[in-house]
């Protein structure tokens, strides 16, 4: 029959007397022992014995689930087989389970049990079987087989493996101890014999799957176990061996990791604070078990502790004129910075000589900022300064650091933490006074992590680094007698609590006969190395480097002169090697275009004077400072013509605010003033006015190119030229004041490098020129100004016929 029909074929009604089975379930084929000491057990079996069978048949008792006082609609005709005693000597009977029977309602009958009338449910099953019908009977014995060779039951394989009913097949799984009782009971109230089976295998297949699952854990936890056991027993054993080996040798100790720790920290020259931390660590590495993982966290935190040199300290170099000839000897310039390190140096001489080296728990170290432009040399004078010291040097790279971590370290509770940089550079010189560049510290950023900017107040504070806490150690370190070196291209970028702390030295550059002389000493013999050359084999003229450094590179560094060099060598050893020319050689002025090519920056002075940049009326040239240095900035000027209607300011160049206002201010003094100046403001209301700063995609700003701008729009308005040798730096106000600037010194530098001559600043800028190298001002015309009148008198030249002929139609 298929699933779901309702064919069964209905039988004369039976009247049976009810023997509950409370919460168990009996399926047909099923032969079930019954104890009789319950009353109405009893009371089934002696009303089904009372009643007379036709032909002497056995009695028969409805076996009926009862679950949780309720009956259950179906239940199982059974026979009384036999009356006797049990195992343990009390009454029962053996009932053989035969048909299912629907019960209906209740009748009255002899004894005292409970009498019903019941239907016997027949289902034919068609013969033979279809073949849908057998593939289920085959796969439940398979699975039948499987699952009981696994409890070891072997003589029950055969007989489910001979039962080809397939009802008697699928009621046969009702011996099975993992169903529960409603499945029992959903098995006993389904009629049809093929859906009894499917119901079968498929819960005996969850089972075999849900057993497979547990015997592959069970097996993982016991090989587990195993390996425990297997390592516990081997430390075991190799503890003994070291034991008996240390007995013969003489040596004392268990030979245990923990003690070895404990030898290893009482041993060590550890601060007091330090050695107390370590020993309670200690303490709690010796009660974790060997399979925690806070013994391997201890255990690295130890031996980090273990690896600082708290107490290891390098001795000063106290030769001052040697240390200053070794710094001289391997930088050229930066004077500044010499006479600080030769100060420091002298003060920690004096300081030692009287004793005092330690005052308050600080020591004598020392934070200063070197600030200039690539290329100056700001992080090979770190290395210079602790040779010239006598200390170890160590650089820390701090560009792109966005994690507070890093700084500070990670916190012991994650996978993986660390010491932060300023911890493990400490280690990594293995003493407590190297010298310690921070390099690039204004390309420190921040995000979600935290602001490692932040966590540096603490690292470059002299009054607060003596008691510095890394996350990781939690123990304080002394870093009062670290020399901190920081290194930044940019002032701005420094938050200003933390420039608070650092002392303040500015690198604005060299001078040309600077680079000639590092060109000389320190990158011609680098280079011949690097390329392979002796230094008798090739030779660079002074002549060829003054115009490698004015000509072929404009910096304020000596990267691209250093990069210039290389190339002319790499150049004549390919020749050498074509045998295009011979060796030694030695590059002259003459050569280079040859051999590199034409110059890239030609002076402004230099150039024709057909050519010249303010060749016309309205241009102007102003000095300006950048990240790479002081540059030449130019500024233009126009007016509109009056049939266009154009009018108001046009400014153009990628300008900020500052710089926007800068010639609003401008334009405003020269209407004020122009009739005092005899210039020709009274059509500027009707024509547009156009400033423009070349090199449109360079952002610009700042308020010191005010005079440039009022010198160009003077230019502009009387036709008069802007002297081609003099270029200018100030901020102009409305009544005409020039007020100072900062950076001059690296702008007078970009003057000199440009060929200008003269040079136009805010009195209040005089006292800078101390700071601005004797051989730069010997070529420099100064003009100290304190009004924007001065500047016009010195800036413009006098009017020509020719400039006449190029003024505008409204001029």
């Amino acid at each position: 029959m298929t699933e779901g029909s309702d064919a069964s074929r209905t039988s004369t009604p039976i009247d049976l007397p009810v023997l509950p089975l409370e919460d168990e379930v009996v399926l047909p084929g099923m032969v079930v022992p019954l104890d009789l000491s319950d009353a109405e057990v009893r009371a089934a079996v002696e009303a089904a014995q009372a009643v007379a069978r036709p032909g002497g048949g056995k009695p028969e008792v409805l076996l009926v689930p009862r679950i949780d006082g309720n009956y259950t609609g179906t239940g199982v005709l059974g026979t009384v087989e036999q009356v006797g005693r049990l195992s343990d000597g009390d009454p029962g009977a053996l009932i053989r389970a035969r048909d299912r029977v629907r019960i209906g309602a209740g009748t009255s009958g002899p004894g005292n049990a409970l009498w019903v009338e019941g239907t016997r449910i027949d289902v034919p099953v068609p013969d033979p079987l279809p073949g849908s019908a057998a593939e289920l009977a085959k796969e439940y014995k398979a699975l039948a087989t499987s699952w009981l060779k696994k409890r070891g039951a072997w003589q029950v394989v055969d007989r489910v493996q001979q039962i080809d009913d397939i009802s008697a097949l699928a009621d046969n799984s009702g011996y099975s101890p993992f169903l529960t009782t409603a499945q029992k009971v959903q098995l006993l109230e389904t009629a049809d014999a093929v859906a009894r089976l499917k119901l079968a295998i498929q819960w005996l297949g969850e089972h075999l799957a849900e057993q497979d699952v547990a015997e592959s854990i069970a097996k993982d936890v016991q090989e587990g176990v195993d390996k425990q056991q297997r390592e516990f027993l081997l430390r075991r054993q190799l503890d003994a061996v070291r034991k008996e080996l240390s007995e013969l040798n003489g040596e004392s100790g268990s030979g245990d990791e923990s003690d070895d720790y404990r030898a290893r920290v009482e041993a060590a020259d550890l601060p007091g604070h330090v050695r107390e931390a370590a020993l309670k660590e200690v303490e709690k590495l010796e009660r974790a078990s060997d399979q925690s993982p806070e013994g391997s966290w201890i255990r690295t935190w130890l031996d980090t502790v273990l690896e600082l040199p708290w107490n290891e300290r390098t001795e000063d170099a106290y030769d001052i004129r040697g240390a200053r000839e070794i710094l001289d000897a391997e930088h050229a310039g930066l004077g500044d910075v010499k006479e600080r390190i030769t100060e420091y140096l002298a003060v920690r001489k004096r300081r030692t000589d009287r004793g005092l080296g330690v005052v308050g728990g600080r020591r004598g170290g020392a934070v200063l900022a070197l600030v200039g432009p690539p290329g100056v040399g700001k992080t090979s004078l770190g290395e210079s300064v602790a040779h010239a010291m006598g200390r170890k040097f160590v650089r820390v790279a701090l560009g792109g650091v966005r994690d507070e971590a890093e700084i500070r370290g990670h916190r012991r509770t994650y996978v993986g933490a660390l010491p932060g940089r300023i911890v493990r550079a400490v280690k990594e010189a293995g003493s407590m006074n190297p010298v310690v560049l921070l390099d690039e510290i204004d390309k420190v950023g921040s995000d979600f992590r935290g602001d490692p900017a932040a966590a540096l107040l603490e690292v470059l504070d002299p009054a607060q680094n003596h008691t510095f806490r890394d996350h990781y150690l939690e123990v304080e370190l002394d870093l009062s007698d670290v020399v901190f070196l920081a290194t930044a291209n940019v002032l701005d970028a420094i938050p200003e609590a933390l420039l608070d702390r650092m002392e303040l030295v500015t690198l604005d550059g060299y001078t040309e006969d600077e680079k000639v002389v590092i060109a000389r000493d320190h990158l011609l013999p680098r280079q011949l190395e690097r390329a392979g050359l002796e230094e008798d084999e090739v030779g660079l003229d002074e002549s060829a480097l003054r115009k490698l450094a004015g000509e072929y590179t404009r910096e304020a560094g000596v990267r691209n002169l250093e990069r210039s060099v290389a190339r002319l060598l790499r150049k004549v050893a390919a020749q050498h090697e074509l045998g295009e020319r011979e060796l030694p050689f030695t590059v002259s002025e003459q050569d280079l275009r040859g051999l590199i090519g034409r110059p890239h920056h030609v002076p402004e002075s230099a150039q024709d004077p057909a050519g010249r940049r303010t060749a016309v009326p309205g241009v102007a040239t102003g000095l300006a400072v950048t990240g790479a240095g002081g540059d030449v900035l130019f500024v233009e000027a126009s007016l509109a013509d009056p049939e266009t209607g154009a009018s108001g300011l046009t400014l153009t160049g990628q300008l900020g605010d500052v710089m926007k206002e800068s010639a609003q201010i401008a334009l405003s003094f020269l209407r004020s003033h122009g009739a005092e100046l005899e210039l020709p403001v009274a059509d500027l209301k009707d024509r547009g006015v156009h400033i423009h700063f070349p090199a449109g995609a360079v952002p610009k700003d700042g308020p010191s190119a005010g005079i440039t701008l009022t010198t160009a729009l003077a230019s502009l308005l009387s036709g008069r030229l802007v002297r081609t040798d003099v270029a200018m730096t100030g901020e102009v106000s409305l009544t005409g004041r020039v007020l100072p600037i900062g950076g001059l010194k690296q702008k007078l530098l970009a003057a000199h490098r440009a060929g200008i001559t003269t040079v136009v600043i805010p009195q209040r800028n005089e006292a800078d020129l101390d700071d601005v190298p004797a051989e730069v001002l010997d070529t420099l015309d100064v003009h100290p100004v304190t009004d924007v009148r001065q500047v016009l008198e010195i800036a413009l030249a006098p009017a020509s016929a020719r400039a006449q002929d190029r003024l505008p139609a409204a001029a």
